[in-house]
Order: C-alpha cells, then sequence, then structure tokens
C-alpha cells in the first residue's frame, strides 16, 4: 500500500471515529431531556436520539469500511440493519429509562444496545456475494465482550448526569463501536463471487461521499437543534427553579407516599432545618391519623381524575403544631417515576381571622338581638312598674288588672317566640295536605278580614298536595302572613291565595293589595324586631323563615309600591306512605 493510499486510510478512520462519537453525543442529549420535570415530548426524546444514532452508526460503517480497504457491496441488508439498529436502541433507552424494569434496566439496555451496534457490522455480510467466508469465533467473541464492556462504561458515564461524564460516555461509546469493526475484519474473511472493478469503485465512492454527506448534515443538525433545545430548556428549568425556590407557597413532590422534594417555603412551614429533615420520610408522618386513608386514596386516583380543585387539609409540622392549609394537587414525573405535586398555602391565619369575624358577627347579632328584647320588653315593664305604683299607692281599679295583664302577656309572647327560634324542639312529624291547613287558616282570620273590609279569595286547586312536617308550625307561617297582608291593607281590597304544584314542590303565592314595600325595607324583612308596623316585634317573620327553612322550604317575597305585596312559600312535595304505596301498585 502507497504512502498515499495510507494516508487515505488514517483520514477515513478519524472521519469515522468523528461520525461515531458526535452520533453517541447527540444521542445522549436527546436521552438526557428525558429527565426533566415536563415528559411530555418522551417519545420524541427517544426517538430522535435512536434515529441519530443509526444515522451515525450506518455512515460510520461505510466510512471505516473505506479505512480498514473493506470490500463493500451495497444489498438489501445495509437498509435492513440501519432500520433494526434504529428500533434496538430505541428498545433499549426505553428500558433504560423505564421504572417499571429498575432491578435489571441497566443489564438488559446495554445488552440490547451493545446487539444493535454489533449488528451493524455483522448483519450486512449476509446481503454480499460471498464466495468463501473464514470465521474466527475468538475475535466475534472478542469484539463483542469489548463492546458489552464499553456500551456498560459509557451508559454509566452517562446516567450520571454530569456534561463532563456525557463527553466521556460519547468518547467510549464511539470508541467502543469503531473499534468492533475494526476486530470483524480480521474476524470476518470474505471472498467475493463478484470481481471488484474500477467502475464498482466509483460507484462505491459516489455512494459513500452521498451517505457521509447526508449522515454529517442529520448528525451536525441534530446536535445543533439537541444544544439549542437544551439551551433554551436549561433556561427555563433555571425560571422554574427560582418560581419555586422563592414561592411563598410550600411546593413539594410525593413519590411512592414520601416526601422527595420541597422548597425553602415547605422547609420553614414544616419547621424543618435542612432538606434532609423530610426528604424520604413518610408523608403519613405529618397527616392526622383518619386523613392517613383519605390522602392516600385520592392519590391513588389523581392519575384518572387530574389536578384537583383546592381543598383544605390538615398537617403537622415537625414540632407538631397544627397547620391549617389549603392545597392542590397534580401527577407529575420525578426520574421518569409517577411522582404528584402539591402546592401547599397555610391558612391557619386566615382561619383564626374567620374565626374572629364569626364571633365577632355573634357578638354583633346578640348585641342587636339584646337591644330588641331591652326595647321590647321595657316598655310593657315600664307600665307593669307604674300600675304597681298606683296600686301601692292605694288606688284600684278592676282596669288596672286587666291591662297589666294584658302586659305581661304581651312579654310572655315575646318570651315564647324568642325561644322557638333559640331552641329548636321535638315535633312530631306527619304528611298533611297544605289546602286543609289553609281552609283552616282562612276561616280562622275571615272575621278579622271583614273588621278591616277585606277579602280572601282562595284556590286551592283539584289535586291533594302533601307536605312532610309539623301541621301547628305550619299554619303559623300562614297565620302570621296572611294577618300582616289583612293589616296592611288599611284601605281593604282582595287577598288571592293560589296553590299549585310545581315539579317536587308545593306552592303557596299570598298576594295582597296593600301600599307595598319598597327595596331597601324588603331586603331586612325576616331579621328580627324590624317591622313597619308601629306596635310589632318583627319577630313573627323571622319564626315564619325559621319555620319553612326547618321544613327544607323557602320564602320569596316581590312589591311594588302601590299595587301590593306577594308571597311565595314553598315546601318539598311528599307522598305519605300508603298514598306513595299505592301508586306504585
Amino acid at each position: 500500500m502507497s504512502s498515499h493510499e495510507g494516508t487515505w486510510s488514517i483520514v477515513f478512520l478519524l472521519l469515522a471515529l468523528l461520525i461515531s462519537i458526535f452520533a453517541s453525543y447527540t444521542m445522549f442529549n436527546f436521552i438526557g431531556n428525558l429527565k426533566r420535570q415536563n415528559n411530555e415530548f418522551r417519545f420524541f426524546w427517544l426517538a430522535g436520539g435512536s434515529f441519530v444514532f443509526g444515522v451515525g452508526l450506518w455512515a460510520k460503517h461505510f466510512v471505516a469500511s473505506m479505512a480498514f480497504e473493506n470490500v463493500l457491496y451495497f444489498t438489501w441488508s445495509m437498509p435492513v440493519a440501519f432500520l433494526l439498529s434504529i428500533f434496538f436502541t430505541l428498545m433499549a433507552f426505553v428500558v433504560l429509562t423505564s421504572h417499571s424494569s429498575a432491578k435489571f434496566r441497566m443489564a438488559f439496555g446495554t445488552s440490547v444496545l451493545t446487539f444493535s451496534v454489533g449488528f451493524v457490522n455483522y448483519f450486512t455480510i449476509l446481503g454480499q456475494p460471498i464466495a468463501d467466508i473464514t470465521v474466527r469465533p475468538e475475535l466475534i467473541a472478542a469484539s463483542i465482550l469489548i463492546l458489552l464492556m464499553g456500551t456498560y462504561t459509557s451508559l454509566k458515564l452517562h446516567f450520571m448526569g454530569k456534561e463532563k461524564n456525557r463527553l466521556l460516555a460519547s468518547l467510549t461509546l464511539g470508541l467502543s463501536a469503531l473499534f468492533v469493526q475494526a476486530i470483524s475484519s480480521d474476524a470476518l474473511r470474505l471472498e467475493y463471487s463478484v470481481r471488484y472493478n474500477w467502475d464498482k469503485l466509483n460507484a462505491d465512492v459516489n455512494m459513500l461521499v452521498l451517505i457521509v454527506g447526508l449522515g454529517g448534515l442529520i448528525i451536525l443538525t441534530s446536535t445543533w437543534a439537541t444544544w439549542y433545545i437544551d439551551k433554551r430548556m436549561t433556561q427555563m428549568d433555571e425560571r422554574y427553579r427560582l418560581l419555586i425556590e422563592n414561592s411563598l407557597d410550600t411546593i413539594a413532590i410525593f413519590k411512592k407516599e414520601k416526601w422527595a422534594f420541597v422548597n425553602r417555603a415547605g422547609l420553614q412551614m414544616f419547621g424543618a432545618e435542612q432538606p434532609s429533615d423530610l426528604l424520604g420520610k413518610p408523608i403519613s408522618n405529618f397527616l392526622c391519623t383518619e386523613d392517613i386513608g383519605k390522602v392516600r386514596e385520592r392519590h391513588r386516583n389523581l392519575p384518572f381524575t387530574g389536578s384537583n380543585k383546592p381543598l383544605e387539609q390538615i398537617w403537622y409540622s415537625l414540632n407538631g403544631r397544627m397547620l391549617d392549609t389549603e392545597i392542590v394537587e397534580t401527577v407529575t414525573t420525578l426520574n421518569n417515576e409517577p411522582a404528584i405535586q402539591v402546592i401547599i398555602r397555610d391558612i391557619s391565619e386566615r382561619k383564626k381571622n374567620e374565626e374572629l369575624l364569626i364571633n365577632s358577627e355573634k357578638l354583633y347579632v346578640a348585641g342587636q338581638l339584646a337591644a330588641g328584647i331591652a326595647h321590647e320588653i321595657r316598655n310593657p315593664l315600664t307600665s307593669l312598674k307604674g300600675f304597681l305604683h298606683l296600686i301601692g299607692s292605694g288606688r284600684k281599679e278592676a282596669s288596672y288588672y286587666h291591662i297589666m295583664n294584658s302586659e305581661l302577656d304581651r312579654i310572655e309572647g315575646i318570651v315564647r317566640e324568642l325561644l322557638m327560634v333559640a331552641k329548636p324542639q321535638v315535633y312530631e312529624l306527619s304528611y298533611y295536605d297544605v289546602r286543609n291547613m289553609i281552609r283552616d287558616t282562612v276561616t280562622l282570620l275571615e272575621s278579622q278580614a271583614i273588621l278591616h273590609s277585606v277579602s280572601i279569595e282562595a284556590d286551592y286547586g283539584k289535586e291533594p298536595l302533601w307536605v312532610y312536617g309539623v301541621e301547628n308550625q305550619i299554619k303559623q307561617v300562614f297565620i302570621n302572613v296572611i294577618k300582616n297582608a289583612i293589616e296592611a291593607m288599611i284601605d281593604g281590597g282582595a287577598i288571592r291565595v293560589g296553590l299549585s304544584r310545581e315539579d317536587d314542590s308545593v306552592r303557596i303565592r299570598i298576594t295582597d293589595e296593600g301600599p307595598g314595600i319598597d327595596q331597601e325595607q324588603l331586603a331586612k324583612m325576616g331579621q328580627p324586631f324590624y317591622t313597619t308596623k308601629e306596635k310589632g316585634t318583627g319577630l313573627g317573620l323571622m319564626v315564619s323563615y325559621k319555620i319553612v327553612d326547618n321544613h327544607d322550604g323557602r320564602i320569596h317575597v316581590s312589591s311594588r309600591l302601590g299595587i301590593g305585596t306577594s308571597f311565595e312559600i314553598r315546601f318539598p312535595f311528599r307522598y305519605p306512605e300508603t298514598v306513595a304505596a299505592m301508586n306504585g301498585s
């Protein structure tokens, strides 16, 4: 061999090594992106890295064949070897990056990747026009062993995660791949059935230029693309890291029901001096005993239900302090394994403020109620005191006792209505037809209505209107509303009562022709001691609202000044059990 030919062999050898190293480095760049938090592009990274590595192996094989002066015929076995090498490389890294095969993934992944690299060297021979072949098994075994050791070393270096290690991993894998091809050229001695001539040489050179050009372009483009993507994603990761570290809320990741990550705010919230105080510890140590099962079930269902809405959760710090928190949970990955990311906000202060606000509201209401009671009871007490003073001075008249008795009755009525609101009593519930209650109420108040020149017009309907409750209490609601309507209509008029059933509710509409109520007064209706009547207490409507609410009903009031007011009362429609059974049969 001339010095000119030897120079070209060295050039081809260095070019083959460069292609092999670049292809390995680009592949490791692709695969390295799988460690990022956002793993939506998992298949892209795996497929892209496998494809670039397959292209590199194919281009390296042709260039190295020229360096070792091996005759190479372009046959069907070459594209098949190219496609299968991509497939086996993809399978190797699927296994290596899968958490489901953690125990044997390094051994299995190394074996598959070794097979992928060796496959390109030995499978291409099958399609050659071979007349005779001499095999040296010891060299084949040595080449496979060297390749296995080199592949394992490169993978271990890569998964250490440092940039320097990635370069060493690429160099190790690239050298191993080239070394295997060098040994395989001596391990298999071929005699071809077709004569190799100058035309064949020219065709091979043209094909070589095309393959190396395309392969080099793909590898260089992929290398630049992965470098650019890696740079951009590193910047995003850095912004994400700063956002997490500077967050005022706790941001943590749970993996296998243990703390796997926590930011500075989390360390402060849970009273930890350093991350090791929390990391690796079961999250159950920081939960109430009765909440452990609920949290475990919620985390188990999270991949199916998706991120949940903010919910309240009680935690305990390292020193046993109870923390009222609001949390948001979402599914994520950590080191290619499923995990749960949580954002925890301490709402202990908010809870205290809410409790203080509620207590303040209670005190305010209690103050209003006390002022109202004092006002309502003070007047009859003043009258009683005056009459007692007159009686004590010797003046006794029969009318005094009658007035005093009425004032005592007034005080007793106020106390009775207050007790109904403040102290719920046990009543016997039963089924009643509202139509009968309205008839009784109309009969009871008809004489009073006539005295005020008021007529009561009632439309009872044709079908029974069953409700379930306390008859006297429901009647009291109707009495209070109709009586208020009568007293409001100082110039007389008509009160219309309509009863109907709408879906699953009984609707009672009571409309008067009084002066009406403005919106400001309407908003205060039902409040204790608020009334528009001169001698009213406001407790009647308050009691009515309370009774309707206890019966799972509701009251809606509408009014137009100068036209009248309408009360719409609704109760749930409930069939008596005997009637329901008859209808069912």
